[in-house]
């Protein structure tokens, strides 16, 4: 019985789970970052030492519209624009977020450099 709605069952169906989740989980990531530069202080960004804010928005907008596009259309994660999407955004998350949080929040004078005391 031949049937296009069938249930294919096949050895590859959890790798396709799997590289599915994966790309949801990097637009999550990159949403997140977007978000999180698009509420931070213009000002921030060049007291933290680190590139302007309309150049991390553009950086993290566009890794945003490619990760909707590659988890919409469950592109390959070996192509190269969800790796590059997800490297920038990721970068903005490890690198820049944490510079410019803590200028955005005044800092305290009690600061150590392993944290309050």
């Amino acid at each position: 019985m031949h049937s296009s709605y069938a249930l294919h069952f096949n050895a590859l169906g959890p790798l396709a789970w799997l590289q599915w989740a994966l790309l949801v989980a990097a637009f999550i990531v990159e949403a997140w970052a977007f978000i999180d530069a698009l509420r931070r202080p213009t000002a921030a960004f060049p007291a933290a030492g680190k590139q302007s804010k309309p150049l991390w928005l553009i950086i993290t907008g566009v890794a945003l519209a490619i990760g909707i596009f590659s988890a919409a259309q469950n592109v390959s994660l070996l192509s190269i624009l969800p790796i590059v999407a997800f490297i920038g955004s990721a970068i903005y998350m490890t690198d820049v977020r944490p510079k410019v949080r803590e200028i955005g929040k005044g800092g305290s004078s009690h600061q150590g450099p392993y944290g309050p005391w």
